[in-house]
């Protein structure tokens, strides 16, 4: 089956990439969660306008992907919780929660490029990667603090 990717997904491509994929997959996985749309001769406008989206948020260059990876690791980030008397959080911190606390200092940052080792689930002082360009990660510093 042939299919025009609308999200990343791992290990198969990104977005506007043109995939060849087992039959289920793409009934059964990709299509109903809006990760791929079918191929068609008339796609290939969509593809266009995928393609523009995702250069429009892609970094421009090395050099602005290296000024957002020192900007990102020059400062740590406060990330309020909810949490109990010995510290312990109630669940864990999502990178829904990171990414907000990230893009609410200045820098903006995609949910999904963000890498959390093990899960966050006490307070504290916390190191996570955010992949800003395809060769450029950033370790950034984040301190869980109870809200």
């Amino acid at each position: 089956m042939k299919l025009i990717l609308t999200q990343e997904v791992g290990g198969l491509g990104a977005p506007g990439d043109i995939v060849e994929v087992r039959d289920g997959y793409g009934r059964n996985f990709l299509i109903p969660r809006g990760f791929a749309i079918r191929w068609t001769r008339g796609g290939e406008r969509t593809i266009e306008s995928i393609k523009a989206a995702r250069s429009s948020r892609e970094v421009r260059d090395l050099d602005h992907a290296k000024s957002i990876k020192a900007r990102l690791e020059d400062t740590t980030f406060q990330l309020p919780v909810r949490a109990g008397d010995g510290g312990r959080l109630f669940g864990a911190v999502t990178v829904s929660d990171i990414a907000s606390a990230i893009s609410g200092a200045g820098a903006e940052v995609d949910k999904r490029k963000i890498i959390v080792g093990n899960p966050i689930k006490s307070l504290g002082s916390h190191q996570v990667t955010v992949k800003v360009a395809d060769e450029i990660e950033a370790t950034v510093n984040l301190n869980v603090v109870p809200a």
